[in-house]
């Protein structure tokens, strides 16, 4: 399928200027082959891998019609995971900075209720959330889906997997008839034929298949004894210095006994569990999707619905049994058709699981010697960015380009050296160059943003 521009859409002029400024150019497969069917008001199942392109997808499509004046929630997108949900709610935010005030809220689990239901009550254009939470809403009555002309089930196989299907009907039901269903999914099981079957008109099908997207993945295979797994790990990263990485471990003790090594080791990584508390977990991805941190060391569990563009490596501390799921964390390097790598460690005991991996892929597994690599890092391996920390975010009305401008206004600083900036309801974090990050503490301590003086910490 031949790539096309954004441009040839019809899109409004400020929805095409945030599309240049993302820096988005050619439209990918997915891309081109749903957006005409979404901007015709058409049901669309649409079956490709993550990372290809969909959230910009049903994003540009969901936002193209909005309604900015009418302050009702007018899309709902129903996602598996919290962390999938903030960063699709990231992602149509960005989308949508030049179209005008346009409010986006997430309600998802593991944040108090009764903030959302404020927020609700002020109103809102676009609901991301997790169906749990959605239903609990819709339940007491602080969430109305009477105008609803757009609902997207992003990831839908995943959420099937996960048994929202209860919630996600419940949820439909309460929507109007004539809404408009996006069904997004990377396969497609008898469960997506059902609910499509029975909430959606006439689907126009759109089939991604891999081939069609080009997603070199380099895959090196290593056998070690299990007791020299953690050091087989910083063997790796000395020799690749890929950064950013992430490294899959199979428990929690595993990923926070291999995160102090690596600390240890000049290497900056952080830890990701199932054990951390959300408000926890959501620093740390976001400290490693602003490029503060090397190396995420996650279980599979922790890291469900990450998708952060830009990871250089997936080194696997442990071979998954599932061939399926070595398949969805090597995919998380490589996306948007970059080249990516992933390095796997194996044991003697994992043999069986590497030759399952090896009859899924169809082709012999590339084995390396592990004792070619170097024993031990040359220099740390350190973040170019590290994190400010605002404490005053969304609610205090601080927008991305108030945090922009003190720093290059007053404070002074280049623009190319301000990284991603993240805001939630009382925080925002800004990446800053490493080697400016304690000027621009300073700068902002002694300054003011939007003329007001707000804490700030570098963490």
């Amino acid at each position: 399928m031949s790539q096309q521009p954004f441009s040839s859409l019809p899109l409004p002029a400020a929805l095409l200027t945030s599309i240049e400024r993302l820096g988005y150019q050619q439209m990918t497969p997915v891309q081109t082959a749903a957006l005409p069917i979404i901007l015709a008001g058409e049901d669309l199942i649409a079956r490709s891998r993550t990372g290809s392109g969909k959230t910009a997808a049903f994003g540009i499509g969901l936002l193209a019609p909005l309604n900015p004046a009418f302050l009702g929630c007018q899309a709902l997108v129903l996602s598996p995971t919290r962390e999938l949900a903030t960063q699709t709610a990231e992602a149509l935010r960005a989308l949508a900075r030049g179209i005008g005030n346009i409010k986006i809220l997430t309600l998802c689990g593991g944040t108090p209720f009764g903030p959302q239901a404020a927020s609700l009550e002020q109103g809102v254009h676009i609901v991301v959330g997790t169906p749990g939470r959605v239903r609990d809403h819709l339940q007491r009555g602080t969430l109305s889906l009477d105008r609803l002309n757009c609902l997207v089930l992003d990831e839908a196989d995943r959420m099937l997997d996960m048994g929202f299907i209860d919630a996600i009907s419940e949820i439909i039901e309460t929507t109007p008839a004539r809404r408009q269903t996006l069904l997004f999914s990377a396969t497609y099981p008898p469960g997506i034929e059902s609910l499509a079957g029975r909430f959606m008109r006439n689907p126009q099908q759109v089939v991604i298949e891999e081939a069609e997207v080009s997603n070199p993945i380099t895959q090196r295979f290593y056998e070690i004894d299990a007791a020299e797994r953690a050091q087989a790990v910083l063997r790796l990263l000395a020799a690749e210095r890929a950064q950013p990485c992430m490294v899959f471990c199979q428990t929690r003790q595993q990923c926070q006994e291999l995160q102090q090594l690596l600390n240890s080791n000049r290497v900056s990584a952080l830890a990701l569990h199932g054990d951390m508390e959300q408000r926890e977990r959501d620093q740390v991805l976001a400290l490693f999707a602003n490029q503060s941190c090397s190396v995420l060391v996650a279980t599979d569990v922790a890291a469900r619905g990450i998708d952060i563009e830009g990871v250089a490596a997936v080194i696997n501390a442990e071979l998954s049994p599932d061939p399926a799921v070595h398949t969805h964390r090597i995919g998380r390097s490589g996306r948007a058709g970059q080249s990516g790598l992933a390095l796997s460690l194996v044991t003697p005991a994992e043999q069986g699981r590497a030759r399952r991996i090896e009859e899924a892929q169809g082709e012999p597994l590339n084995w390396q010697p592990l004792d070619r690599l170097p024993e031990r890092l040359d220099n740390p391996l350190l973040p170019p960015m590290r994190t400010l920390a605002v404490a005053g975010g969304r609610k205090d009305k601080v927008r991305p380009g108030d945090l922009l401008g003190a720093l290059t206004g007053e404070a002074g600083l280049p623009g190319d050296a301000i990284g991603k900036i993240s805001i939630s309801d009382f925080q925002a974090l800004v990446a800053v160059r490493w080697d400016l990050a304690n000027t621009a503490l300073e700068r902002l301590e002694q300054g003011k943003i939007k003329g007001r003086r707000f804490k700030v910490r570098l963490l």
